[in-house]
């Protein structure tokens, strides 16, 4: 297996499962109702659709600058509101979790090893501390989301 390979390997452990160190994020909210993900059981903490939708966005991020565009003030983009709490808009986020991922790990299996040492964009760390960094955050906010879930269901 390949350095590619092995790091697009990582990228969907944590989103799908498999993961070293416990539940992955889909594992985590395979039954996480709407009401549950938009409840915020700590005070002055994000729900966990608002983790999910950060989540999102931040893989988003990544494909962009793996596309070579600029590095922007991403604002509200980077923690986007829940706009609309219904079932159908959960189920949707979900499916955009599964997408925004699937595309991640494309565009990590279209990349050559020679350039994982370049910065993703100039000015910003490499290509390979990237990639593995949005395995990290996924990891993270995974925690989040499985003390969330938690707190919800011990309330």
């Amino acid at each position: 297996m390949n350095e590619i390979v092995r790091i697009e390997d990582q990228l969907r452990r944590s989103i799908e499962g498999e993961a070293w160190h416990g539940p992955s994020i889909n594992e985590l909210l395979q039954d996480v109702t709407a009401g549950e993900a938009a409840a915020k059981p700590i005070t002055h903490a994000n729900s966990i659709w608002e983790i999910l939708l950060h989540v999102i966005s931040t893989q988003e991020i990544v494909l962009e600058r793996l596309a070579g565009k600029p590095a922007t003030d991403y604002g509200e983009n980077d923690w986007p509101p829940v706009r609309n709490e219904s079932s159908a808009a959960w189920s949707s986020a979900l499916r955009s979790l599964s997408d925004t991922s699937a595309r991640l790990r494309n565009a990590v299996l279209e990349l050559e090893a020679r350039h994982l040492d370049e910065p993703i964009v100039e000015g910003f760390s490499s290509v390979y501390v990237t990639v593995h960094g949005t395995v990290q955050h996924n990891l993270y906010h995974g925690g989040q989301i499985a003390l969330l879930k938690k707190a919800i269901r011990s309330a």
